[in-house]
């Protein structure tokens, strides 16, 4: 199933093309960084403090692939080319392992989901992204996130984050991801009062 972008058929797709294309070229150059980084680690030969500088090296290009991947999928749904591979999964799972990939004393994850049809993958690091966005940009110490069936409850959401969290103010490449996700996928994100409202389409 081909998901429809927001692009109308009139308008030029080919800067989105260049993205794609830019995002493919750049994943070989940088998984041979990343590679032969694991590998010296793996060695155990080296000493302070150039052990801790190829730590760096090495985190800092897994961020960069999954930036890349975030830019790759943006430009696939703006252009009508996104094809998800969607599977039924435990909204309530899906949620606690994006949760997951934060800190966990940042993020209080309570209520149980019910089965959504939703790229996996995807989702888990879209769902990661708008509560990072919340927590950054809000100033917050911590955030309550809440499943209620296929429902996702992110709060407190700040004045000064809401239109970064809603992809309006582009500040933040994972929510303005995240948000074009959900909605190409048949759900919604919306704002109710200081609540970041995400629906996933059962």
């Amino acid at each position: 199933m081909r998901i429809r972008g927001s692009m109308s058929s009139g308008q030029d797709t080919s800067f989105v093309r260049l993205v794609s294309l830019a995002c493919h070229d750049l994943r070989t150059p940088l998984a041979t960084v990343h590679g032969f980084a694991r590998t010296i680690a793996r060695t155990g030969e080296l000493e302070e403090p150039e052990s801790r500088y190829l730590e760096m090296i090495e985190a800092a290009s897994g961020q960069l692939a999954e930036l890349l991947d975030e830019l790759s999928l943006a430009a696939r749904i703006e252009s009508g080319r996104y094809e998800p591979t969607t599977t039924e999964v435990d909204l309530g799972e899906l949620v606690r392992a994006a949760a997951a990939r934060l800190d966990e004393e940042l993020v209080r994850v309570e209520g149980e989901g019910e089965l959504v049809r939703v790229d996996a993958p995807t989702t888990e690091r879209a769902l990661a992204a708008l509560v990072r966005c919340a927590l950054r940009h809000g100033g917050l110490d911590q955030v309550d996130v809440l499943v209620d069936g296929r429902e996702v409850r992110v709060s407190p959401i700040t004045p000064s984050s809401a239109p970064v969290v809603l992809g309006e103010d582009m500040r933040d490449l994972g929510a303005a991801v995240a948000v074009r996700l959900v909605r190409a996928l048949g759900g919604s994100v919306e704002l109710d009062g200081d609540v970041l409202r995400v629906a996933l389409p059962a």
